[in-house]
């Protein structure tokens, strides 16, 4: 028993040695601890290098298309319509001058030939009445010389006294029939002018009767037909001019207040604004509609300034216009401007030049992330001008070529290690809606 347990004993021992014969291995090849330094975080940013542009300030707003004229046709006398223009009807365009309509003439015609047999009449009474004048007047004068006679003898004593006084009375009656007729000459100028003025009245109801298109319109609202029978001052339909057309633009006023920026020629005097508002603003605007992936442009012309600020949105109307829509016209590209459309207007001022543009979103509670020259972020306070669109002009606080940081850097901490990528898309992008070059 006591060798059975020595050669256990022995069993054991070579697993020992073999254990310690592989740790002593292990331990030579060990390889001694590395000193490991803390590295410095690099981050990379996108960038752009900030530019100066000559910059064109632009404000915009919305309005509806509306025909700069509309002429409402009202009927100015009483009839019957017997004639209509073959295409009066509503949305058909019809030139200038053309005849639209024309109201049965006959009472009207009836009405002038009567005022001129009155007018006819009235010289025939003149002329007989300057006749019958002269001959009262000749009886006056034989009148006068009897009486005169008479009285005479009568005085001698050589005729009757009752003599005498007959012939002052055929005398005095003479003299009354010279005035009464003298009377009625001076009343005839005074009928013949009511007389003229009534013609002159029927004359125009007789060309009310037809009635011609103003200006070359589109027709809507049409309310009468052929046979109608249509009163003095009733609404026949409403013409709405095609030659031009307006904008009412409802503009922002702080969009408005950075077209005027940077002017030199002050204030205007009361002259300017009365007789050319629009020279002295100076805006071109652009009317845009859009088409579905596609915006059709117009240029258009500033006219004025409507009377009042909407009180509620802080806007103020500003009226465009656009002379003869329908020679403006590319088919599949840009169709007439029409009532109803609405539509885009974009106010474009007087360049603005050497101006500082950065993205909006770069601009973070007034101040910007920028690289300096060791690579480093630098945190810089930014004075901002305006914004228009995407973009941010910046009136103090940076400077042309510096390189801007447009990445979210979260955190931000001044001094940080930075890898810049300039973003070339982006710098273009900026560039092309700033409208200048560098």
């Amino acid at each position: 028993m006591i060798e059975k347990h020595r050669f256990r004993v022995l069993w054991i021992i070579p697993p020992i040695v073999l254990g310690l014969l592989v740790l002593m291995f292990m331990a030579g090849n060990k390889q001694p601890p590395v000193k490991v330094e803390n590295a410095e975080v690099v981050r990379a940013v996108r960038t752009i290098s900030v530019p100066q542009v000559d910059l064109q300030p632009v404000a915009e707003g919305y309005g509806v298309v509306q025909p700069a004229m509309v002429w409402t046709a009202v009927a100015q006398v009483t009839g019957r319509v017997i004639e209509m223009h073959p295409r009066l009807r509503d949305g058909e365009i019809i030139s200038a001058s053309s005849l639209l309509y024309r109201i049965d003439p006959v009472d009207y015609e009836l009405t002038l030939a009567q005022l001129e047999a009155e007018l006819a009449e009235i010289q025939v009474q003149q002329d007989n009445t300057e006749d019958l004048l002269a001959i009262e007047q000749r009886n006056l004068k034989l009148a006068s010389r009897e009486a005169e006679r008479l009285k005479k003898l009568a005085d001698q004593g050589t005729t009757s006294r009752s003599q005498a006084d007959e012939a002052e009375r055929s005398m005095l009656n003479s003299r009354t029939n010279v005035q009464n007729l003298r009377n009625t000459l001076a009343l005839l100028p005074t009928q013949r002018r009511v007389i003229e003025a009534r013609l002159a009245q029927a004359q125009r109801d007789l060309e009310n009767t037809r009635i011609q298109a103003p200006f070359n319109l589109r027709i809507a609202n049409l309310a009468m037909e052929v046979d109608q029978y249509v009163t003095s001052g009733q609404k026949l339909f409403e013409g709405d001019g095609v030659d031009r057309v307006e904008v009412v633009a409802q503009v922002a006023l702080s969009s408005l207040r950075h077209l005027f920026m940077g002017r030199g020629d002050g204030p205007p005097d009361p002259s300017q604004l009365a007789d050319g508002l629009a020279e002295f603003a100076d805006l071109r605007p652009i009317i845009r509609l859009d088409m579905g992936g596609h915006q059709a442009e117009w240029e258009a012309e500033f006219v004025r300034f409507t009377d009042r600020i909407d009180s509620e949105t802080r806007t103020i109307g500003v009226v465009v216009a656009l002379d003869r829509p329908f020679e403006k016209i590319i088919p599949g590209r840009r169709p007439p401007l029409s009532k109803g459309m609405f539509v885009d207007v974009q106010l474009r001022g007087r360049t603005q030049p050497r101006q500082i543009v950065i993205p909006r979103s770069a601009l973070r509670e007034g101040k910007v992330l920028l690289v300096d020259e060791q690579q480093r972020l630098k945190i810089a306070e930014v004075q901002r001008l305006y914004d228009q669109g995407n973009l941010s002009v910046i009136q103090s606080g940076l400077e042309a070529g510096e390189q801007l940081v447009v990445t979210d850097l979260i955190p931000a901490v001044a001094g940080m290690r930075l890898e810049p990528q300039p973003d070339t898309e982006l710098q273009a992008a900026l560039l092309q809606a700033a409208g200048g070059m560098q």
